[in-house]
């Protein structure tokens, strides 16, 4: 595989980071994964935590070098991060099981297949306009299916982030999955928290991502939906992947990824966890290390009893 990816997350107006955000690949499969969390102090970025480390961490398991099968993989493993969630919420006495959107994408073969949950978007651009993109889960969403709002009204509607689908919380997901999705060279992969497409819009996001390299173009996107949203910038997370395979010319373009002499076994991962920008920055909400040192434990624990 050859490609080019960047991937990064920004806390914006809000207290804490509630986004979490991870890129895997072997030497033939590669997963984006990407997860919005929802709920109280802690717990939010709790669920979103389980979510994208335990798909993380049973790719590498299974991803040897590739995935039997991709789709299959996205459904069995999204469900049982979900129970994952469940289980820590159960084993901590929460009142409400914490929450979290998710989309995740496997690019394998030269096809891509992905999955969500909620309102986190993926969009698939080629050329100059977007190819495919994700349908939210949401009850905005469901209000402009039937004709009962339009997209300026969405933007500044009171349930805007109000999701019927999501890991964790008391219901199952509805999980919402793509077809097998074959590639062609310049494709761009993208997937982002409503803190970037919210402000930006899908043109937005077109325009900013359909130029430079990921390693320009995410963070100048990021940094535009800061700009534009202001005041109630909410946590900001995209991954970007431009497909590179094919083209013919990866000599000439900076940090392409190719991955044909990784061993089977070889493994490479970037994934964002809790540190110094994910703390609350009010002194009466601070976490101490002690606390996310225990948060990361319990975490640990829920992961690895699902993931057996």
């Amino acid at each position: 595989m050859k490609f080019t990816i960047f991937q990064e997350s920004r806390i914006g107006r809000r207290k804490n980071n509630q986004d979490r955000i991870a890129h895997c690949y072997s030497r033939d499969s590669l997963l984006m994964v990407l997860a919005d969390g929802m709920g109280g102090h802690l717990h939010g970025e709790v669920a979103s935590q389980i979510a994208v480390q335990y798909m993380t961490h049973v790719f590498q398991r299974e991803a040897q070098p590739k995935l039997s099968d991709p789709a299959m993989f996205l459904s069995r493993e999204l469900s049982l991060a979900h129970h994952a969630i469940l289980d820590y919420a159960r084993e901590k006495s929460l009142r409400e099981a914490p929450r979290t959107t998710v989309v995740a994408c496997v690019v394998q073969d030269g096809h891509a297949c992905w999955a969500h949950a909620g309102d986190s978007r993926l969009y698939l651009l080629r050329g100059n306009r977007i190819h495919l993109q994700t349908h939210d889960h949401s009850r905005v969403q469901l209000m402009m299916d039937q004709g009962l709002l339009d997209v300026k009204s969405a933007a500044t509607h009171p349930n805007r982030n109000r999701v019927y689908s999501c890991l964790g919380g008391t219901h199952l997901p509805q999980l919402e999955f793509s077809r097998r999705t074959p590639l062609q060279p310049g494709d761009v992969i993208a997937l982002c928290t409503d803190g970037v497409w919210g402000p930006l819009g899908g043109e937005g996001i077109l325009r900013a991502l359909n130029t430079d390299s990921p390693m320009i173009a995410v963070p100048r996107t990021l940094t535009e939906a800061e700009d534009l949203a202001g005041a109630t910038c909410d946590n900001l997370s995209l991954i970007a992947m431009v497909w590179r395979e094919g083209a013919g010319e990866e000599d000439d373009i900076p940090d392409v990824v190719s991955t044909q002499t990784m061993a089977m076994s070889d493994f490479t991962t970037r994934m964002d966890t809790f540190n110094k920008h994910t703390r609350p920055s009010a002194s009466d909400m601070m976490l101490s290390d002690d606390d996310i040192e225990l948060a990361i434990q319990e975490i640990n624990a829920a992961i690895q009893k699902f993931s057996k």
